[in-house]
């Protein structure tokens, strides 16, 4: 039996995920009251998205959301706790922002957050936030007639990852790695490993998540996802037995739409019902 071992959500892009009992799935992926997953972002002062990759301090940050207004409490070592409202078209700028070389609205969350986030990160950058006009869709080469809203993500909405696929990599490492260094949305436990290969599709409850494109790794993973700091790396082993010659890219868990759109409730511990190609 398949079942979802876990969910996750991260409310700030490359910030530290939150470990959820119950979410709610729409197209744009998961959220929770008070938060969707990455409708925050960190960006320079050329409007450049930063990321773990550049930033590995992101780690170190606590994006958690304020119930009362969907806004964002921000916790970091040496920091005080930061709230930050959400921004209003009406009262803050909007502005344009990057993401993978493609061009997304979004509406700067002020001054305050900008200069916490760049004591934390060392460098003069700026938070944003998905507004109405936040305008990205997933690539339809993947997704096909369907057009996938985004906010923040790089290019999907939801990640799939296989607990037995992390087990048989921790096999080969000299010390196991926790599957947050992966950062997926759902985690689920029961298929044998790499069998997310061949599956077509999720069936939880009412929801159906396609699974329609691998997902391309990066240095990420190497990452302790608490200190930022640099720890065992998966990326040799990856390289040996996931290397995707169509991507040129490593790869590790599947990336995930909501076909039907709709909108679900899903909770850890529940049953999942696979679709295999």
């Amino acid at each position: 039996m398949t079942t979802i071992e876990s969910l996750y959500l991260y409310p700030l892009k490359s910030a530290r995920g939150i470990a959820l009992d119950v979410a709610e799935v729409l197209p744009t992926g998961l959220q929770t009251v008070g938060a969707r997953d990455r409708e925050w972002l960190v960006v320079n002062q050329r409007g450049k998205f930063l990321t773990q990759r550049t930033h590995p301090k992101l780690a170190t940050v606590i994006a958690a959301p304020l119930h009362a207004d969907r806004g964002l409490q921000m916790q970091a070592p040496g920091c005080e706790a930061l709230d930050v409202s959400i921004p209003q078209p009406s009262t803050h700028a909007a502005v344009q922002v990057e993401i993978w070389q493609k061009p997304a609205l979004a509406i700067d969350a002020g001054d305050a957050a900008a200069v916490w986030l760049s004591r934390v990160l060392g460098e003069s950058v700026r938070l944003v936030h998905a507004g109405a006009g936040t305008a990205r869709l997933a690539n339809t080469a993947y997704t096909g007639p369907l057009e996938v809203p985004l906010l923040f993500p790089d290019g999907y909405p939801i990640l799939v990852c296989n607990r037995a696929s992390l087990d048989d990599i921790n096999r080969q490492l000299p010390a196991p790695i926790p599957m947050q260094r992966f950062r997926p949305n759902i985690v689920i436990d029961g298929p044998e490993a790499w069998a997310e290969d061949r599956i077509a599709t999720l069936q939880i409850g009412a929801l159906q998540l396609r699974l329609v494109k691998p997902c391309e790794r990066c240095v990420i993973p190497s990452l302790d996802q608490f200190s930022g700091l640099a720890g065992i790396d998966p990326t040799p082993i990856l390289k040996r037995q996931r290397f995707d010659t169509a991507l040129r890219a490593v790869t590790f868990g599947e990336n995930a739409i909501v076909d039907p759109p709709g909108q679900f409730e899903i909770c850890r511990g529940e049953r999942v019902t696979i679709v295999f190609d």
